[in-house]
């Protein structure tokens, strides 16, 4: 590794700060107005090793064919305080996958979504709502205690969560996900059978009545 680092290694850092969702090394480039994806290639390696080496709550994580600069797990729950808990109907939908079908593939998650999935795989875990840990060539996803205390469920138990969805979507249980082969980029294959979604409305959290006045 360099004892200095190149003007672009900075860039491409910049880069993925500024975008708070994984971009690949093509996005980097035109994002950079560059046609070379090469020096990119260079750069994000640098930054990668970079990283590894320093003392710092942030990692470069690769996710998929794309990478990330994120906080590091262990340092998730620090932020929780400060961290916004603002989602649309897109998130909604990802986590009530996320939170239906846990351990739950990435790769999985993007046959269902598509391409958004990185951005709100990034965002959810951002919110820490969701844990990822590496499986083989994607992450594996799961929900948080703070998402169980979040929306009022009593366990943070898979089948638990399950059944209190059921209940507030009023839903079927749905078919097991197919299984498939993961590939190194995430790829997406044919949609699965149907899954259970939600509108932003129904995973709202519960607001306690206050009792009469006397």
């Amino acid at each position: 590794m360099p004892s200095k680092l190149d003007e672009l290694v900075f860039q491409v850092e910049a880069v993925l700060f500024a975008s708070g969702k994984p971009l690949s090394v093509k996005e980097l480039t035109e994002a950079l107005g560059l046609e070379d994806f090469r020096p990119v290639q260079k750069a994000v390696r640098t930054l990668e090793q970079t990283y590894e080496n320093r003392q710092s709550s942030l990692e470069v994580r690769r996710v998929g064919d794309r990478f990330a600069l994120q906080l590091k797990e262990n340092y998730v729950a620090t932020v929780h305080a400060v961290t916004p808990v603002e989602m649309g109907a897109r998130t909604v939908k990802a986590l009530t996958l996320i939170a239906y079908h846990q351990p739950m593939l990435q790769s999985h998650l993007v046959r269902m979504l598509g391409e958004v999935t990185y951005e709100e795989v990034q965002h959810l875990r951002g919110m820490g709502l969701v844990r990822t840990e590496p499986k083989a060539s994607t992450l594996e996803l799961t929900t948080t205690r703070r998402f169980a205390e979040y929306f009022g469920i009593a366990s943070t138990r898979p089948e638990e969560i399950r059944r209190f969805l059921e209940g507030k979507l009023g839903v079927a249980p749905p078919s097991p996900i197919p299984a498939a082969v993961d590939t190194p980029a995430d790829a997406t294959g044919p949609a699965p059978e149907p899954v259970p979604t939600a509108e932003p409305a129904d995973l709202t959290p519960p607001v306690e009545e206050e009792p009469p006045t006397p």
